[in-house]
């Protein structure tokens, strides 16, 4: 399995590389990103690419993947919703566009959020926007792809979170998650779990294309 990762500086693609970079099953990861991560493996190569609404620099190099694992985004939180939909709707679906047309035989994982509205039309401005992002790539000629909903996610394996405050969040709460583990299971998971997921999507599909929790960590068991 080849595997192309976005988003490999933040907490879950942080997460999804070190799972990937320990699964026999993934011959090579190609990171794209605007800044170097510093990992040091065999399997992994990086590309350094400042403009993610456009592709064609790089096009060479984005060829004969299996996969995408795309784990960036930004918070709404202060931003209109123009400025949003631009770097959530519009930056993931250049991206998907480069990648279905040199990859048809592609299967691309999204990382959306719990509470994202696949009607569009709910009050929620983020909520919306996540769901038409969600809503065209489930209708790109893609071999499949899934959308990872997965709530709260506990940083394991030495990840953080480059926002403070959510830093500070997991931090506080980290001796609470074996507790949340066994009162809401279902509604919670991993680092390690989501990137274990993403794995076994694309080796093994799955009957839902919109993945929680639950579904998440029970991929990840295998």
């Amino acid at each position: 399995m080849k595997v192309i990762l976005f988003g490999a500086s933040g907490m879950v693609g942080g997460g999804a590389l070190l799972e990937c970079i320990d699964e026999p099953e993934v011959e090579s990861i190609l990171i794209v990103g605007r800044t170097p991560t510093g990992i040091d493996s065999p399997k992994v190569q990086e590309v350094l690419h400042q403009d993610f609404f456009d592709y064609s620099e790089i096009e060479e190099q984005l060829s004969d993947y299996d996969a995408c694992f795309f784990c960036l985004g930004v918070s709404a939180a202060g931003m209109s919703e123009e400025k949003y939909r631009h770097l959530t709707y519009d930056l993931t679906i250049a991206a998907a566009d480069a990648l279905v047309r040199l990859n048809p035989g592609m299967t691309f994982c999204y990382v959306s959020g719990t509470g994202t509205d696949s009607s569009e039309k709910g009050r929620v401005m983020w909520a919306r926007v996540k769901g038409a992002t969600e809503n065209r790539l489930l209708e790109m000629p893609f071999k499949a792809a899934f959308m990872f909903r997965p709530g709260y996610i506990q940083p394991m394996r030495g990840i953080r979170t480059k926002t403070r405050i959510y830093q500070a969040l997991y931090t506080g709460l980290s001796w609470l998650y074996p507790v949340f583990e066994k009162v809401m299971p279902n509604q919670i998971t991993t680092t390690e779990k989501h990137g274990k997921a993403m794995i076994a999507v694309v080796d093994k599909g799955h009957a839902k294309k919109i993945l929680h929790a639950k579904e998440i960590n029970d991929l990840a068991a295998g």
